[in-house]
Protein backbone atom coordinates (compact mmCIF):
# COMPACT_ATOMS: atom_id res chain seq x y z
CA UNK A 1 0.00 0.00 0.00
CA UNK A 2 2.87 2.36 0.53
CA UNK A 3 3.88 4.38 -2.54
CA UNK A 4 7.42 5.09 -3.59
CA UNK A 5 8.78 7.38 -0.85
CA UNK A 6 10.79 9.23 -3.47
CA UNK A 7 7.65 10.54 -5.18
CA UNK A 8 7.05 14.29 -4.63
CA UNK A 9 4.44 15.20 -2.07
CA UNK A 10 2.35 17.54 -4.13
CA UNK A 11 3.09 16.54 -7.69
CA UNK A 12 1.05 14.23 -9.89
CA UNK A 13 -1.71 12.09 -8.45
CA UNK A 14 -0.56 8.80 -7.01
CA UNK A 15 -2.62 5.69 -7.52
CA UNK A 16 -4.78 5.30 -4.45
CA UNK A 17 -5.98 1.78 -5.13
CA UNK A 18 -9.26 0.38 -3.87
CA UNK A 19 -9.40 1.73 -0.35
CA UNK A 20 -12.17 0.52 1.94
CA UNK A 21 -14.96 2.82 2.99
CA UNK A 22 -15.26 3.71 6.66
CA UNK A 23 -18.73 5.15 7.02
CA UNK A 24 -19.50 6.99 10.25
CA UNK A 25 -22.65 8.86 11.07
CA UNK A 26 -21.52 11.07 13.92
CA UNK A 27 -20.72 14.15 11.76
CA UNK A 28 -22.84 17.08 12.96
CA UNK A 29 -25.60 17.83 10.44
CA UNK A 30 -25.60 21.10 8.53
CA UNK A 31 -21.89 21.78 8.89
CA UNK A 32 -20.56 23.44 5.77
CA UNK A 33 -17.42 25.01 7.18
CA UNK A 34 -13.99 24.15 5.92
CA UNK A 35 -13.43 22.09 9.11
CA UNK A 36 -15.71 19.49 7.59
CA UNK A 37 -13.06 18.72 5.01
CA UNK A 38 -10.34 17.27 7.22
CA UNK A 39 -9.85 14.65 9.88
CA UNK A 40 -7.74 17.07 11.87
CA UNK A 41 -10.55 19.60 11.90
CA UNK A 42 -12.86 17.03 13.48
CA UNK A 43 -10.16 16.36 16.05
CA UNK A 44 -9.99 20.08 16.84
CA UNK A 45 -13.74 20.19 17.38
CA UNK A 46 -13.32 17.42 19.92
CA UNK A 47 -10.46 19.26 21.64
CA UNK A 48 -12.82 22.09 22.50
CA UNK A 49 -15.45 19.78 24.01
CA UNK A 50 -13.80 16.54 25.12
CA UNK A 51 -13.02 15.68 28.70
CA UNK A 52 -9.48 16.60 29.79
CA UNK A 53 -8.32 12.99 29.81
CA UNK A 54 -7.86 12.97 26.03
CA UNK A 55 -8.57 15.89 23.72
CA UNK A 56 -7.92 13.92 20.54
CA UNK A 57 -10.02 10.78 20.67
CA UNK A 58 -13.68 10.30 20.04
CA UNK A 59 -15.62 7.51 21.67
CA UNK A 60 -18.17 6.00 19.31
CA UNK A 61 -21.04 3.78 20.40
CA UNK A 62 -21.19 1.38 17.47
CA UNK A 63 -22.23 -2.09 16.41
CA UNK A 64 -19.52 -4.77 16.34
CA UNK A 65 -17.17 -4.11 13.44
CA UNK A 66 -16.91 -6.39 10.45
CA UNK A 67 -13.40 -5.61 9.33
CA UNK A 68 -9.89 -5.23 10.65
CA UNK A 69 -7.27 -2.57 10.02
CA UNK A 70 -3.86 -3.81 11.06
CA UNK A 71 -1.28 -1.26 12.13
CA UNK A 72 2.23 -2.65 12.35
CA UNK A 73 5.70 -1.49 13.16
CA UNK A 74 8.51 -2.56 10.86
CA UNK A 75 11.86 -0.92 10.25
CA UNK A 76 10.55 2.33 11.66
CA UNK A 77 7.87 2.65 8.96
CA UNK A 78 4.20 3.09 9.74
CA UNK A 79 2.31 0.29 8.00
CA UNK A 80 -1.29 1.09 7.12
CA UNK A 81 -3.10 -2.05 6.00
CA UNK A 82 -6.81 -1.63 5.20
CA UNK A 83 -9.08 -4.49 6.06
CA UNK A 84 -11.58 -6.05 3.69
CA UNK A 85 -15.30 -6.50 4.02
CA UNK A 86 -18.30 -4.18 3.85
CA UNK A 87 -18.19 -1.02 5.94
CA UNK A 88 -21.06 0.73 4.18
CA UNK A 89 -23.16 0.75 7.35
CA UNK A 90 -20.87 3.01 9.31
CA UNK A 91 -18.91 0.40 11.23
CA UNK A 92 -15.37 1.16 12.37
CA UNK A 93 -12.69 -1.46 12.15
CA UNK A 94 -11.66 -3.26 15.30
CA UNK A 95 -8.17 -4.49 16.02
CA UNK A 96 -4.64 -3.23 16.62
CA UNK A 97 -4.05 0.50 16.66
CA UNK A 98 -1.85 2.18 14.12
CA UNK A 99 1.59 2.27 15.69
CA UNK A 100 5.00 3.68 14.92
CA UNK A 101 8.40 4.25 16.43
CA UNK A 102 8.75 7.46 18.42
CA UNK A 103 11.43 9.56 16.79
CA UNK A 104 14.24 11.08 18.81
CA UNK A 105 13.93 14.78 19.69
CA UNK A 106 16.48 17.52 19.18
CA UNK A 107 15.30 20.28 21.48
CA UNK A 108 17.48 22.91 19.80
CA UNK A 109 17.29 21.87 16.16
CA UNK A 110 13.90 23.29 15.19
CA UNK A 111 14.84 26.95 14.54
CA UNK A 112 17.67 26.01 12.20
CA UNK A 113 15.53 23.43 10.38
CA UNK A 114 12.57 25.79 10.09
CA UNK A 115 14.85 28.47 8.68
CA UNK A 116 15.94 26.07 5.92
CA UNK A 117 12.35 24.97 5.34
CA UNK A 118 11.13 28.57 5.08
CA UNK A 119 13.82 29.40 2.51
CA UNK A 120 12.81 26.38 0.43
CA UNK A 121 9.13 27.31 0.71
CA UNK A 122 9.76 30.91 -0.34
CA UNK A 123 11.32 29.69 -3.56
CA UNK A 124 8.43 27.42 -4.54
CA UNK A 125 6.08 28.17 -7.43
CA UNK A 126 3.06 30.22 -6.37
CA UNK A 127 -0.41 28.68 -6.77
CA UNK A 128 -1.94 30.22 -9.90
CA UNK A 129 -5.53 29.81 -10.98
CA UNK A 130 -7.91 31.35 -13.48
CA UNK A 131 -11.24 32.95 -12.72
CA UNK A 132 -13.88 30.32 -12.02
CA UNK A 133 -11.44 27.58 -11.07
CA UNK A 134 -11.43 25.60 -7.82
CA UNK A 135 -8.66 24.68 -5.40
CA UNK A 136 -8.38 20.88 -5.40
CA UNK A 137 -6.67 19.15 -2.47
CA UNK A 138 -6.25 15.39 -2.24
CA UNK A 139 -4.91 13.70 0.87
CA UNK A 140 -4.67 10.28 2.45
CA UNK A 141 -5.40 9.82 6.11
CA UNK A 142 -6.02 7.29 8.85
CA UNK A 143 -6.27 7.31 12.62
CA UNK A 144 -7.27 5.64 15.85
CA UNK A 145 -10.60 5.92 17.61
CA UNK A 146 -12.12 4.16 20.60
CA UNK A 147 -15.47 2.46 20.26
CA UNK A 148 -17.71 1.24 23.06
CA UNK A 149 -20.10 -1.69 22.69
CA UNK A 150 -22.23 -2.74 25.68
CA UNK A 151 -19.99 -0.73 27.96
CA UNK A 152 -16.78 -2.36 26.73
CA UNK A 153 -14.23 -0.09 25.02
CA UNK A 154 -11.81 -1.20 22.33
CA UNK A 155 -9.57 0.34 19.70
CA UNK A 156 -11.29 1.22 16.44
CA UNK A 157 -8.77 2.21 13.77
CA UNK A 158 -9.97 4.45 10.97
CA UNK A 159 -8.75 2.81 7.73
CA UNK A 160 -6.41 4.54 5.34
CA UNK A 161 -8.55 6.43 2.86
CA UNK A 162 -8.42 9.20 0.29
CA UNK A 163 -10.09 12.59 0.79
CA UNK A 164 -10.83 14.90 -2.14
CA UNK A 165 -12.00 18.46 -1.70
CA UNK A 166 -12.83 21.22 -4.16
CA UNK A 167 -13.19 24.79 -2.95
CA UNK A 168 -13.83 28.06 -4.76
CA UNK A 169 -11.21 30.69 -3.88
CA UNK A 170 -13.80 32.75 -1.99
CA UNK A 171 -14.81 29.66 -0.02
CA UNK A 172 -18.52 29.96 -0.86
CA UNK A 173 -18.74 26.89 -3.11
CA UNK A 174 -17.16 23.51 -2.78
CA UNK A 175 -17.47 19.74 -2.73
CA UNK A 176 -16.10 16.94 -0.55
CA UNK A 177 -15.68 13.22 -1.20
CA UNK A 178 -14.37 11.24 1.77
CA UNK A 179 -15.10 7.66 2.81
CA UNK A 180 -16.49 7.68 6.34
CA UNK A 181 -17.84 11.21 6.03
CA UNK A 182 -19.73 11.33 2.74
CA UNK A 183 -21.36 8.94 0.32
CA UNK A 184 -19.61 7.95 -2.92
CA UNK A 185 -20.92 11.05 -4.71
CA UNK A 186 -19.81 13.43 -1.95
CA UNK A 187 -21.50 16.45 -0.38
CA UNK A 188 -21.59 20.17 -1.00
CA UNK A 189 -19.43 22.49 1.05
CA UNK A 190 -21.36 25.54 -0.02
CA UNK A 191 -24.38 27.18 1.48
CA UNK A 192 -25.11 28.95 4.72
CA UNK A 193 -23.61 28.14 8.09
CA UNK A 194 -25.50 26.70 11.06
CA UNK A 195 -26.85 30.15 11.96
CA UNK A 196 -28.20 30.77 8.48
CA UNK A 197 -25.55 33.30 7.49
CA UNK A 198 -22.96 33.34 4.73
CA UNK A 199 -19.83 31.89 6.40
CA UNK A 200 -16.96 34.28 6.89
CA UNK A 201 -13.47 32.84 6.48
CA UNK A 202 -11.16 32.92 9.47
CA UNK A 203 -8.01 31.20 10.70
CA UNK A 204 -9.89 28.04 11.63
CA UNK A 205 -11.78 27.89 8.32
CA UNK A 206 -9.80 29.86 5.74
CA UNK A 207 -10.62 30.40 2.08
CA UNK A 208 -7.89 30.74 -0.52
CA UNK A 209 -8.67 34.44 -0.87
CA UNK A 210 -8.56 34.88 2.92
CA UNK A 211 -5.05 33.48 3.03
CA UNK A 212 -3.91 36.31 0.76
CA UNK A 213 -4.96 38.84 3.43
CA UNK A 214 -2.79 37.38 6.20
CA UNK A 215 0.44 39.21 7.12
CA UNK A 216 3.68 37.73 5.87
CA UNK A 217 5.73 39.30 8.64
CA UNK A 218 6.33 36.34 11.02
CA UNK A 219 5.95 38.40 14.21
CA UNK A 220 2.71 40.06 13.08
CA UNK A 221 1.38 36.73 11.88
CA UNK A 222 2.11 34.98 15.17
CA UNK A 223 0.48 37.82 17.13
CA UNK A 224 -2.66 37.46 15.02
CA UNK A 225 -2.73 33.71 15.59
CA UNK A 226 -2.34 34.08 19.35
CA UNK A 227 -5.05 36.74 19.49
CA UNK A 228 -7.61 34.90 17.38
CA UNK A 229 -7.12 31.50 19.02
CA UNK A 230 -7.08 32.72 22.62
CA UNK A 231 -8.87 30.28 24.91
CA UNK A 232 -8.87 27.42 22.41
CA UNK A 233 -7.17 24.07 22.78
CA UNK A 234 -5.01 23.06 25.72
CA UNK A 235 -2.82 26.15 25.84
CA UNK A 236 -1.96 29.13 23.69
CA UNK A 237 1.35 27.78 22.39
CA UNK A 238 -0.03 24.36 21.47
CA UNK A 239 -3.06 25.93 19.81
CA UNK A 240 -0.86 28.31 17.81
CA UNK A 241 1.21 25.36 16.60
CA UNK A 242 -1.94 23.43 15.72
CA UNK A 243 -3.43 26.39 13.84
CA UNK A 244 -0.28 26.87 11.77
CA UNK A 245 -0.20 23.16 10.98
CA UNK A 246 -3.79 23.26 9.79
CA UNK A 247 -3.09 26.20 7.50
CA UNK A 248 -0.09 24.38 6.03
CA UNK A 249 -1.74 20.99 5.52
CA UNK A 250 -5.39 21.80 4.97
CA UNK A 251 -5.07 24.72 2.56
CA UNK A 252 -2.65 26.04 -0.07
CA UNK A 253 -0.87 29.19 1.16
CA UNK A 254 1.32 31.29 -1.10
CA UNK A 255 5.10 30.78 -0.89
CA UNK A 256 5.43 34.04 1.05
CA UNK A 257 2.79 33.11 3.60
CA UNK A 258 4.11 29.55 3.89
CA UNK A 259 7.60 30.84 4.67
CA UNK A 260 6.14 33.25 7.25
CA UNK A 261 4.17 30.44 8.91
CA UNK A 262 7.35 28.40 9.33
CA UNK A 263 9.26 31.37 10.75
CA UNK A 264 6.37 32.11 13.12
CA UNK A 265 6.38 28.48 14.30
CA UNK A 266 10.08 28.80 15.11
CA UNK A 267 9.15 31.40 17.74
CA UNK A 268 6.64 29.18 19.57
CA UNK A 269 8.09 27.79 22.81
CA UNK A 270 8.46 24.03 22.92
CA UNK A 271 8.83 23.42 19.18
CA UNK A 272 11.45 20.72 18.50
CA UNK A 273 12.98 18.71 15.67
CA UNK A 274 12.30 14.96 15.37
CA UNK A 275 14.83 12.85 13.52
CA UNK A 276 12.38 10.52 11.78
CA UNK A 277 8.65 10.39 11.04
CA UNK A 278 6.43 8.70 8.44
CA UNK A 279 3.33 10.14 6.79
CA UNK A 280 0.11 8.31 5.90
CA UNK A 281 1.47 7.40 2.46
CA UNK A 282 4.52 5.68 3.95
CA UNK A 283 6.98 8.45 3.08
CA UNK A 284 9.71 8.96 5.65
CA UNK A 285 11.20 12.30 6.54
CA UNK A 286 12.29 14.66 9.27
CA UNK A 287 9.72 16.44 11.44
CA UNK A 288 9.05 19.66 13.30
CA UNK A 289 6.91 18.90 16.32
CA UNK A 290 5.45 20.03 19.59
CA UNK A 291 4.34 17.95 22.58
CA UNK A 292 0.99 18.67 24.16
CA UNK A 293 1.89 18.09 27.79
CA UNK A 294 -1.78 18.02 28.71
CA UNK A 295 -2.53 14.76 26.87
CA UNK A 296 0.92 13.40 26.04
CA UNK A 297 0.41 13.62 22.27
CA UNK A 298 3.04 15.01 19.93
CA UNK A 299 1.96 16.70 16.70
CA UNK A 300 4.54 16.35 13.92
CA UNK A 301 4.85 18.13 10.57
CA UNK A 302 6.75 15.80 8.25
CA UNK A 303 9.14 17.05 5.57
CA UNK A 304 11.14 15.38 2.84
CA UNK A 305 14.70 15.27 4.17
CA UNK A 306 16.24 16.37 0.86
CA UNK A 307 13.77 18.83 -0.69
CA UNK A 308 12.22 19.99 2.63
CA UNK A 309 8.77 19.75 0.98
CA UNK A 310 5.90 19.28 3.42
CA UNK A 311 4.70 15.68 3.11
CA UNK A 312 1.98 15.58 5.76
CA UNK A 313 1.37 15.53 9.49
CA UNK A 314 0.56 13.14 12.27
CA UNK A 315 -0.20 13.09 15.99
CA UNK A 316 1.43 10.35 18.07
CA UNK A 317 0.93 9.37 21.70
CA UNK A 318 4.38 9.69 23.26
CA UNK A 319 3.73 9.94 27.01
CA UNK A 320 1.37 8.10 29.33
CA UNK A 321 -1.94 6.61 28.25
CA UNK A 322 -4.20 8.63 25.98
CA UNK A 323 -7.52 7.46 27.41
CA UNK A 324 -9.13 6.49 30.68
CA UNK A 325 -9.15 2.79 29.77
CA UNK A 326 -5.42 2.66 29.10
CA UNK A 327 -5.87 1.55 25.50
CA UNK A 328 -3.82 4.29 23.87
CA UNK A 329 -0.19 3.39 24.55
CA UNK A 330 2.92 5.36 23.59
CA UNK A 331 3.61 4.82 19.91
CA UNK A 332 -0.07 4.86 18.96
CA UNK A 333 -0.81 7.05 15.95
CA UNK A 334 -3.84 9.17 16.84
CA UNK A 335 -4.09 10.66 13.35
CA UNK A 336 -1.95 10.74 10.23
CA UNK A 337 -2.28 12.46 6.87
CA UNK A 338 -0.35 12.83 3.63
CA UNK A 339 -0.67 15.59 1.05
CA UNK A 340 -0.91 13.96 -2.37
CA UNK A 341 -2.18 16.63 -4.78
CA UNK A 342 -2.84 20.37 -4.67
CA UNK A 343 -3.90 22.06 -7.89
CA UNK A 344 -6.37 24.40 -9.55
CA UNK A 345 -9.07 22.62 -11.59
CA UNK A 346 -11.89 23.85 -13.79
CA UNK A 347 -14.89 22.50 -11.89
CA UNK A 348 -16.14 20.47 -8.96
CA UNK A 349 -15.30 16.77 -9.22
CA UNK A 350 -12.71 17.46 -11.91
CA UNK A 351 -9.26 16.14 -11.04
CA UNK A 352 -5.84 17.19 -12.39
Amino acid sequence: MNPDPNQPATANRLDTGDLPANEEHDLPPGRHQFHKERLMSRIHDDRRTAAPRNPFLRKAILLPAATVLAGALAAGVLLLTPGGGDQSRGELATGPALTTTIGAVDAHGAPRLLDRISLAAAGADAPKGRAGQYVYIETRSAGTNIKTVDGVSSLAPSPLHTRQSWRSPDGLKGWLIEPGTTGPEGITLGGLDETGNVPKPHLGAPSHDYLATLPTDPDALLRKIYEETEGQGSGKDQQAFTTIGDLLVESWPSPGLTAALYRAAANIPGVVMVDSATDAAGRKGVAVARLDEFGGQRTEWIFDSKTLTLLGARTVQVKGNGDEDGLIKPGTVISTSAIMVRAFVDDIRVTP
